[in-house]
């Protein structure tokens, strides 16, 4: 009982010392668990533990790190720039096209797993264009940040890195190709709340096809960064990488280190232009790496301990037999609420493994918990603690409440349907029997 009253301790300091700003997710990842573990016994010492625990998480602090900078690379040569172009031009001022081309945009954006380039880039090309036909930022606002919670669940996002650091999972084999399914029902749901709103806004402006103008008020800027002339190259080497993720020819890691280090040398041959690209993404690289190096730590120690599996013990003695086989199913409903209160750092790394400890004694394997972990993501987007949405609603010009006020029912609508979808492919059972 002390164990788990000193492990629920620990993650309780590091919620709270997170959740009102008093450290950083990377000092509390590391600072409030070895405090803690000074005053516990274990099986080795604290130093051990918590380069036993780096090591499990070294090979997704590496994926990470490459994709970031991978994708960061086609993003600075205009890799997605002709699609973005040609959306452009096609809603023209339509409020049914402007409200799907904005799903599409998002989507197409949100696959570097960075919320706040998504939000730079969608809103900067498609605010102008609401603006000028009167349609109301707040369903800008929306679609973007459900269509981003969607894409966020691919391997180098948050939730997905930050549960496979958690649970000791593979990024892709055990979280992301299960997924899939659920991924493309929640895109199709998104794309449905488009069409929902641009029929509601052609309603409300009055807007009748005879209206119809075709090309967009904005074009994307062309920095000096941009290369035109090598979109095949680049979309051939995309393409050929997602084949291999999905065909396993090796590693993800593996895989993603020499696509990144082929896309820089195509793209700047020029040692200098190679610096300055990676510079530009060098504070992602190391903000990402430093914090999961720092959850390595933590898991590390609440395992070496024995906190970890007492905690769990503990949570099982407290739950009725009769729920135990509904867990998996009352983790994807929960991370609703948790996710919206919460941050991704103090939800995925203090409660998500206790819950899948506590599974693991009805039968219910990690990975299982690590997707049904996933599906509040909608909801999450919503969150005042999350930065990502400040930054859209200030360049929109909306107050955050009333965001959350227009997009909490929507959101909770999608995140459902990404569990139905979840549930409905095998990813996550309802029951486990």
């Amino acid at each position: 009982m002390t164990l788990a009253i000193m492990g629920f301790a620990t993650v309780a300091t590091f919620i709270i010392l997170i959740m009102t700003k008093r450290l950083s997710a990377v000092v509390a990842l590391i600072a409030v668990p070895i405090i803690f573990g000074l005053f516990v016994q274990g099986d080795g010492n604290l130093g051990e533990m918590v380069v036993a625990g780096i090591i499990q998480v070294a090979p997704i602090a590496l994926l990470l790190s490459f994709a970031i900078l991978f994708f960061g690379i086609m993003m600075d040569a205009g890799l997605f720039d002709p699609l973005v172009n040609r959306i452009l031009h096609v809603v023209g001022n339509d409020p049914l096209r402007i409200s799907i081309g904005t799903a599409m945009l998002s989507s197409i954006v949100s696959v570097d797993g960075d919320g706040t380039t998504t939000a730079l880039i969608v809103i900067t090309a498609l605010l102008p264009v609401y603006r000028a036909i009167g349609m109301k930022p707040l369903v800008l606002a929306t679609l973007l940040g459900l269509s981003n919670s969607v894409m966020n669940l691919v391997p180098w996002g948050g939730p997905s890195a930050r549960a496979a650091a958690a649970l000791k999972l593979d990024l892709v084999s055990d979280l992301f190709i299960p997924l899939l399914p659920s991924m493309f029902l929640g895109l199709v749901a998104v794309f449905g709340l488009a069409w929902y709103f641009g029929v509601a806004e052609r309603r409300r402006l009055e807007w009748k096809p005879a209206d119809m103008q075709d090309g967009a008020a904005v074009n994307i800027a062309s920095p000096p960064e941009r290369r035109p002339h090598l979109f095949w190259p680049n979309l051939l080497l995309t393409i050929g990488l997602m084949a291999g993720m999905f065909s396993g020819l090796a590693p993800l890691p593996v895989l993603m280190m020499g696509a990144f280090a082929i896309a820089v040398t195509m793209n700047y041959p020029n040692l200098k232009a190679q610096r300055d690209r990676i510079d530009a993404h060098s504070m992602n690289v190391v903000m990402v790496v430093a914090l999961i190096f720092a959850a390595g730590s933590l898991t590390g120690i609440m395992e070496g301990t024995g906190m970890l599996n007492a905690m769990a013990q503990a949570l099982i003695a407290g739950i009725p037999h009769a729920m135990g086989p509904y867990l998996a199913s009352v983790t994807a409903v929960l991370s609703l609420p948790l996710t919206f209160l919460m941050s991704n750092d103090a939800y995925y790394f203090g409660i998500v493994p206790v819950l899948a400890e506590a599974a693991a004694a009805f039968g219910i394997s990690p990975e299982v918990i690590g997707r049904a972990s996933m599906m509040g993501q909608p909801v999450h987007q919503l969150s005042p603690l999350l930065a990502p949405v400040y930054l859209a609603c200030a360049m929109l010009g909306v107050e955050v409440a009333d965001v959350q006020r227009f997009a909490l029912k929507y959101a909770a609508l999608i995140s459902l349907i990404l569990f139905v979808g979840a549930v409905g492919s095998g990813a996550i059972p309802i029951v486990t029997l």
